[in-house]
């Protein structure tokens, strides 16, 4: 297929399909006159990228993904570069959400407090 063809499939722009290739997560094989040339695991790998992306991973840390299944796996996330892209994303996003959950707590803190001290003075409503 041809690069329109495939990114009308996979949901995606030619410019995208064509920033992976320089990026190099997406060989472009030519045809004899020049035009990229893709095949459906090609659409497979594109597709792969794009669930990735759509969980928060960079273009890079796709990378070992899209090898993995060029390598013939059923799976991107099945080799072990992958496995460690996922626990480094993982432990990542468990830092986020213990970042999150401090602020918050200090925000429901502060709240409370400003609360009690408003006492009758302020006429705002409670949801002001």
């Amino acid at each position: 297929m041809l690069i329109g063809e495939l990114a009308e499939r996979a949901g995606v722009s030619t410019r995208a399909l064509r920033h992976y290739e320089e990026l190099g997560l997406l060989p472009a094989r030519r045809a004899a006159n020049g035009y990229r040339r893709y095949d459906g695991a090609d659409l497979r790998a594109v597709a792969e990228i794009r669930t990735l992306v759509g969980l928060g991973l960079s273009l890079e840390e796709t990378r070992p993904f899209v090898e993995c299944l060029r390598a013939g796996h059923p799976s991107g996330g099945t080799c072990a570069d992958s496995i460690a892209v996922y626990r480094s994303k993982l432990a990542e996003v468990d830092a986020s959400l213990a970042r999150l959950g401090a602020v918050r707590a200090e925000l429901a803190e502060q709240l409370d407090a400003a609360v009690r001290e408003r006492g009758p003075r302020c006429e705002f409503s409670e949801g002001t």
